[in-house]
């Protein structure tokens, strides 16, 4: 359990140093050494015989490989797609869904037939796959690198303000964004890593409970392509409310759960949870390009899950300590319920201060242009002032 927590931890925890490397290497780059490094921690873990090096093969080199390989593949998108971007965001997490629903059903026949290292071992053919995906990245922006060496090929240092980008924080509306979104996940996770145990503990043996998880991944998946083509019909930072609402009906829907005496009830509840974390997850990238823009969207991304592994690490636990000192998780879905519904609540500032922001970078140019047409006026004026009598002189004579 700790290797896999560290493994997922690591994953976020990498992403504000991934972030820096694409903008100072490029998409392509680091997303194919990231799928090798990947590659190498996973094909290396199925050779250990103990659990101590798989804290540094799975938990450690594995995680850091698939944290490089995984951010680069939302950044390039925005490269390429403009107008459909929620769509496309939408396509491409839903193939994560799919791996979600399949997986654990694959890995299980694996391991019955073959065992545990030679399923690690098959599953580096997706590592593999991974790796080649990485060299189609073309990023269509301009690198830092290019701005900075002058000519293709020469790579000069860019300086230290480019390298650590924090200026997205003075972004105000991303700042806010930053703050919801980690306040609403203290409880977000909480149903994906206890709900199997509270199955258990109220209806036993008797219920197949990987029929939650099916239904979790598969309207996952369909939330992704029907919000993601959504997003696209929502103008500028208006999209954060579909965001809101993901985090409204998955707070409620966590306080439901304790509520379900009958497994169906529990059914329902996975479906529509389901259906809105597709829609959080779908529409982050294009939220970021909108508050920050194409050029500062990678590092903008990073710190956000960055930002994002502290409550994923801290909230399950806390929920487990509920659980070990009442003895039911029912405590524990009602208090994960609260921070989605705050988070959510947070995210409602984003639109209003996001155009306020726009309005203001809008009058700076508009007031040196009204200036330059006043004096244009004003010479106008002049000159057919001084015109008007030589014409009447002329005239007469």
């Amino acid at each position: 359990a700790w290797v896999s927590s560290l493994s997922m931890g690591m994953v976020f925890f990498c992403s504000p140093i991934v972030s820096v490397f694409t903008d100072l290497f490029g998409c392509r780059k680091v997303a194919v050494i990231g799928a090798a490094v990947g590659f190498a921690g996973l094909l290396s873990s199925s050779f250990v015989s103990t659990i101590e090096p798989l804290y540094f093969t799975y938990g450690i080199l594995f995680a850091c490989g698939c944290s490089f390989a995984y951010q680069p593949s939302l950044v390039i998108l925005g490269h390429y797609f403009k107008k459909r971007l929620g769509l496309v965001n939408g396509v491409v997490t839903a193939g994560s869904s799919l791996f979600t629903v399949s997986l654990p059903f694959l890995m299980r026949v694996l391991i019955d037939s073959v065992g545990l290292y030679n399923t690690l071992r098959v599953l580096c053919i997706l590592m593999f796959v991974l790796f080649l995906a990485g060299f189609t990245y073309k990023p269509l922006v301009s690198d830092a690198k290019d701005k900075e060496g002058g000519k293709k090929g020469k790579f000069r240092f860019p300086p230290e303000k480019k390298i650590c980008n924090f200026s997205v924080f003075k972004v105000l509306s991303y700042r806010i964004w930053a703050l919801g979104i980690p306040a609403a996940l203290f409880g977000y996770f909480v149903p994906y890593v206890h709900l199997m145990k509270h199955v258990k503990d109220r209806f036993g043996d008797s219920v197949p409970e990987e029929v939650l998880l099916l239904c979790l991944g598969i309207t996952s998946g369909v939330g992704r392509l029907i919000f993601g083509r959504v997003a696209d019909y929502i103008p500028g930072a208006k999209k954060v409310y579909l965001q809101v609402a993901s985090f409204f009906f998955i707070g409620l829907m966590s306080m439901m759960i304790p509520l379900c005496h009958v497994f169906g009830g529990l059914i329902a509840v996975c479906l529509f949870m389901g259906l809105f974390d597709g829609c959080f997850i779908c529409i982050m990238a294009p939220i970021a390009f909108e508050l920050v823009g194409p050029q500062d969207v990678s590092q903008a991304i990073g710190f956000l899950l960055g930002l994002m592994s502290i409550p994923m690490t801290v909230g399950p636990p806390i929920a487990g300590l509920l659980h070990d000192h009442l003895g039911t998780y029912d405590v524990a879905f009602y208090l994960a319920g609260v921070p989605p519904l705050i988070g959510g609540a947070i995210l409602c500032l984003i639109p209003w201060v996001h155009e306020r922001q726009k309005l203001k970078e809008r009058a700076k140019p508009v007031d040196g242009e009204t200036t330059e047409k006043m004096l244009e006026n004003e010479s106008t004026l002049v000159s057919d002032t001084t015109e008007k009598p030589v014409k009447d002189i002329e005239s007469g004579l």
